[in-house]
């Protein structure tokens, strides 16, 4: 049990056991574990499972049963069976979509240096959490996780799809929504009213073959916007992956339906599911651009005019990038492009010097970031980070000299975020939050525009299973989210909208 109610359960699925280590060594403390296998393992395989499920006991997970082995061949209605006995919160599986390595060109096939059972095993297992939670009828939350970081061998599983960052937001009638991703689409809560403690949900909006990941952008009118990517069929055999986008235009009503943007890589059974997942921003004219890593590792694009007319999608060459993009909108109204590289531990820039200039790419940015800690910070123009050698958070922005440190350099993970104009005794300010030891939350504050003068943590009472999130209403109130065990969406408020960054106590939706 944690200090925040009953401990989190979460169901492995792996094509064989020496599969599942890596995953089950991705899983932190106070968790309920619980492996399946599609496929029987050696002797190794099994003894390497047995070794990480001990370590994973040592750190304060329980382990739930020895591991299952289960076949597909029944279209998956063992492994459905076993989901339901183990009736888990969180899966966790292999990448769905494996990076290639290189390609043949005789066969015109990429070459992928991991064993085609692990997607396969991925895509079984997406399907019955999703077959589960439709059932069930309670969120199933799932994380796939490549083998390691683009471009660097050796390194620890990184997310297929980002952290969610931005999910609680504001509607345009002031409400407040929040919506995750999960297996079988986006889920949402909904504040009844303005300001208030109660919500409804969580509710399943419908987006069938949805990809278990979100992007949430908010336009100048307040309208939020979805950015996911689905999986469709293709006549002549193979998937395609596709970015699609749907939006909110009143709170607590149905979306647009899911709108697909295609992909840089259309109907091509391989290349088109390597597309990498979107990252999306508006300018100050109202155009959206929606950016992401292409079969070639480089980066592609699409833009949205405030007509509402679509460009195709166009390339942007330099140096090959890893699926990692943020998209940042500045205090000028113009739109830039961060990128995490490929094959090197720096990141890349796109500008425009003016609304209709070419792009630019930029190879001096002086950072170096831990793999999935990129994200767009509170302040226009500016990018959050994790620094590769020292964890601690970090902020920068064009023409700083380097990473500005903002302390809390725990072993925290994930990306850190936050909102601006946090009114404090006539002064204004920068209120951030982000993951601490062990999926705890953490909040940090500096004067806006000084995070260079310091940033005072502190670490609130209450974990997370997902990265947390906060919201500045137009009000001027702010509210911290969190998801915890149980799969319950807990809130807090700013005690006082003018006076200190006091928590009021945390609720359950």
């Amino acid at each position: 049990m944690s200090a925040t109610g009953p401990a989190r359960r979460v169901a492995i699925v792996a094509a064989r056991h020496r599969e599942a280590v890596a995953l089950v060594a991705a899983e932190g403390a106070g968790a309920e574990i619980g492996v399946l296998c599609v496929e029987e393992d050696g002797k190794d395989g099994r003894a390497a499972l047995d070794r990480a499920l001990a370590d994973a006991e040592r750190r304060g997970c329980r382990v739930v049963g020895s591991p299952r082995t289960v076949g597909t061949q029944d279209g998956g209605d063992a492994l459905l069976r076993e989901l339901r006995a183990l009736d888990p919160q969180r899966v966790r599986l292999a990448d769905p979509d494996p990076v290639h390595v290189s390609y043949d060109k005789e066969r015109d096939v990429p070459v992928h240096d991991e064993p085609a059972e692990n997607s396969a095993a991925a895509l079984a297992g997406l399907a019955a959490a999703r077959e589960h939670q439709l059932e069930s009828g309670a969120p199933v939350f799932v994380d796939c996780h490549r083998a390691g970081a683009d471009g660097q061998p050796g390194t620890a599983p990184q997310p297929r799809y980002p952290h969610p960052a931005h999910w609680l937001t504001e509607g345009f009638d002031g409400r407040l929504s929040a919506f995750l991703p999960s297996a079988a689409g986006v889920v949402r809560w909904t504040q009844r009213e303005p300001g208030g403690a109660a919500w409804q949900g969580p509710e399943l909006l419908p987006g069938p073959r949805l990809m278990p990941g979100l992007r949430v952008v908010r336009d100048a009118h307040g309208f939020p916007h979805l950015f996911a990517l689905r999986r469709t069929p293709l006549k002549g055999g193979g998937e395609d992956v596709a970015v699609v986008r749907a939006t909110q235009y009143r709170t607590g009503h149905p979306l647009t339906p899911w709108h697909s943007l295609g992909s840089p890589n259309p109907g091509h059974q391989h290349r088109s599911r390597e597309v990498g997942f979107p990252a999306a921003a508006f300018d100050g004219a109202g155009g959206l651009f929606v950016f992401v890593r292409n079969f070639g590792h480089s980066v592609s694009y699409r833009h949205q005019g405030a007509d509402g007319v679509w460009t195709p999608w166009q390339h942007l060459s330099g140096v090959r990038v890893a699926d990692e993009l943020v998209a940042v909108t500045t205090a000028g109204g113009g739109v830039e492009l961060f990128a995490r590289a490929r094959d090197s531990a720096a990141v890349l820039r796109w500008y425009r010097s003016g609304p209709d200039g070419a792009w630019t790419e930029d190879r001096s940015v002086p950072l170096s970031p831990r793999p999935g800690s990129l994200a767009a910070g509170p302040e226009p123009g500016t990018l959050l980070l994790r620094d590769a050698r020292t964890n601690e958070p970090c902020v920068w922005w064009p023409g700083a000299t380097g990473p500005v440190p903002l302390g809390g350099a725990d072993d925290g993970a994930g990306p850190v975020t936050g909102v601006r104009g946090v009114e404090a005794d006539g002064w204004s300010y920068s209120l951030l939050v982000r993951s601490g030891p062990a999926g705890a939350c953490a909040v940090g504050v500096h004067a806006e525009g000084r995070a260079d003068a310091g940033v005072w943590w502190n670490a609130l009472p209450v974990d997370s299973a997902v990265m947390p999130a906060v919201v500045r209403d137009r009000a001027g109130a702010v509210t911290l989210a969190t998801l915890v065990a149980g799969s319950q969406l807990r809130l807090s408020h700013r005690e006082s909208p003018t006076d200190g960054f006091d928590f009021d106590r945390w609720y359950t939706a």
